[in-house]
């Protein structure tokens, strides 16, 4: 009878690790949209695209760095996200959006990191007003086409540790080199429809994913997490482009609008504003 005790404990204890272990990331990630959620205390401060309306130059500085979901997959430069929120960014503030994109497709978060590190795009940061920057996608897909499913989820852990530290060295640098600027960072969104068998471990798995891009956002000075995972999902499956993982140019107007609508209703932090008087 002790060792059935033992054995029903010890299941319960798995049972409720393995709660945590999936459902905790969500729980934080719901914790820091709402302190960044607007609130009467915050009224008295710019919205993101106040800000920018504000600004003294009559021009808007949007650089993108990052892979294919950044530089738009096989659809015309004009119709992916980066220069659809640019001209809508323009409308809202009465200035001119010039936009630098410059994503590559397949790059993964290491990669990127490189690039930066090394200074590759450190003018281009300087100059920019506005930093939106998305990878990650391919770190996961280049474990996955290397071996099963299953192998490639047992090496989840070391894979989110590497992209956790890119990710936090690529906003730290890029903070560095220009606190003043706004860093939007997009996150990871599950394109497999509702019925396809790995769905539900998949959408489990993401909520861990995002987490740390929600972190590097509170580790910057001012940042959006693009909440595409609202736009992007099995509900929406007709914003994806035909290989079934890249947003269409319906998709990239819906994560367009998305980044649009938290402009409008999140606020730039004191820090930045500071920076921009001074």
């Amino acid at each position: 009878m002790k060792i059935i005790k033992i054995l029903l404990l010890s299941s319960l204890l798995a049972v409720l690790s393995f709660s945590a272990w999936i459902y905790y990331p969500q729980y934080q990630i719901n914790k820091i949209k709402q302190e960044t959620a607007p609130t009467v205390e915050k009224t008295n401060k710019l919205t993101y695209i106040d800000y920018y309306r504000t600004i003294t130059d009559s021009t808007i500085n949007h650089l993108a760095l990052g892979d294919s979901i950044i530089r738009g997959y096989r659809i015309p430069e004009e119709e992916n996200f980066i220069s659809q929120f640019s001209t809508q960014l323009g409308a809202e503030t009465g200035k001119q959006v010039l936009s630098q994109n410059e994503g590559v497709i397949g790059i993964t978060s290491e990669r990127l990191n490189l690039l930066v590190q090394d200074g590759v795009y450190d003018e281009a940061i300087k100059e920019a007003d506005l930093i939106t920057v998305n990878v990650g996608g391919n770190d996961i897909l280049k474990v996955v086409k290397k071996s099963d499913i299953y192998s490639a989820l047992k090496s989840f852990e070391s894979l989110q540790e590497g992209f956790s530290q890119n990710l936090a060295e690529i906003t730290s640098k890029i903070g560095e080199l220009n606190p003043s600027a706004t860093i939007v960072l997009l996150e990871l969104y599950n394109p497999m429809p509702a019925d396809h068998q790995f769905y539900s471990f998949a959408d489990k798995l993401l909520p861990k994913w995002n987490l740390m891009i929600y972190e590097a956002s509170k580790g910057t000075s001012s940042s959006i997490v693009v909440q595409t995972t609202n736009v992007i999902n099995s509900e929406n499956l007709e914003f994806l482009a035909s290989d079934g993982v890249h947003p269409n140019p319906s998709g990239n107007t819906a994560i367009s609008s998305q980044m649009l609508e938290q402009f409008q209703q999140q606020h730039k932090a004191d820090a930045v504003l500071a920076n921009r008087q001074n």
